[in-house]
């Protein structure tokens, strides 16, 4: 298709709203619900936004929508400059009391199991028609998904990135991301009761020697486990990948295996009276979760709101 010209004077700047929020929701009844219009007023808007720029943007695959590459292209600078109309028209301070914003997050399920019954607390208490969105996190670098504006903020371990960060800052480069620590943890080897490594020195040897699970979100079957091995000339036979830390605690607990996991995590897997910790018989850099958000929403009161919510309770739960 042939891309139109578009006539700025005549152009309904309304349909990018309702275009945001198709991308977002990837459906028209919910980002009707979002926009607090019907289906069918959204999906005449989306006709007339696909007549302006005479493309799809949006096709159905199955009972989801999927972005056209012009759709996918045209997002992210749709969203921004939305946002940045709303930081400059919105009030200074942003009221969670009268707020109605949907904020979109991303992490793993470790991650959301400690910090998510707190949010939620507050959501009830000071923000009642705040809602909150969590994404399966699937990446250690999630800037693509910040970038298009899929996710507000991500959590997580993201070393290679705020290393990446660090350097471009240290030369001069403009910032295009943001990022806050929330805390500092640890790893531990995790095993069911009674299993034979239970008892007797945790050497490296047995550590190796043992059949092992790891959790990657990318699927691929080397860690940062895997990496210190390698360091001291040593390697490990993973058995099982899997990419939700709940699932590998739970296969641990029914199984010969052993895995690594957050020590932090350990205690709201909701068996951990059924696992025995034993502290890693080599050093492995410590967690450092993080926060991350795309620069162009630093200076917006909701998300600065958002992110103080996030930085209070992590500095609550991990220094308790």
């Amino acid at each position: 298709m042939s891309r139109n010209r578009i006539n700025f004077r005549t152009f309904d700047l309304n349909l990018l709203k309702v275009f945001d929020a198709v991308m977002s929701e990837r459906s028209l009844t919910r980002a009707a619900a979002q926009l607090h219009l019907t289906q069918p007023a959204v999906s005449n808007a989306m006709r007339r936004l696909r007549e302006a720029l005479d493309d799809d943007l949006l096709v159905r695959n199955g009972r989801t929508l999927e972005a056209t590459a012009r759709g996918q292209e045209l997002w992210p600078a749709v969203r921004e400059t939305l946002q940045k109309l709303q930081t400059s028209l919105a009030p200074s301070v942003f009221d969670p009391a009268l707020a109605t914003n949907t904020f979109v997050l991303t992490m793993a399920d470790a991650t959301a199991a400690e910090l998510m019954p707190g949010l939620v607390n507050m959501l009830a208490r000071d923000a009642a028609g705040v809602s909150l969105r969590v994404l399966p996190l699937t990446t250690r670098d999630p800037r693509k998904v910040l970038e298009e504006g899929a996710a507000d903020l991500a959590i997580g371990h993201f070393p290679a990135v705020v290393a990446d960060l660090t350097a471009r800052a240290q030369a001069g480069a403009n910032p295009t991301f943001v990022h806050h620590r929330l805390f500092v943890g640890d790893y531990v080897c995790v095993m069911r009761k009674g299993h034979r490594l239970t008892e007797g020195e945790f050497t490296l040897d047995r550590f190796c020697a043992a059949s092992h699970m790891l959790v990657s979100f990318s699927g691929r079957a080397f860690g940062f486990i895997d990496e210190a091995l390698v360091s001291l000339k040593r390697t490990r036979r993973v058995v099982l990948t899997v990419n939700q830390f709940f699932t590998a605690g739970k296969v641990v607990v029914q199984s010969e295996l052993l895995t690594v996991l957050p020590r932090h995590f350990v205690n709201v897997t909701g068996y951990a009276d059924q696992l025995v910790i034993r502290e890693l018989p080599f050093t492995v850099p410590p967690i450092h979760v993080d926060a991350l958000w795309h620069q162009r929403l630093d200076g917006a009161s909701p998300h600065a709101w958002l992110r103080s919510q996030v930085a209070a309770l992590g500095e609550t739960i991990f220094s308790a």
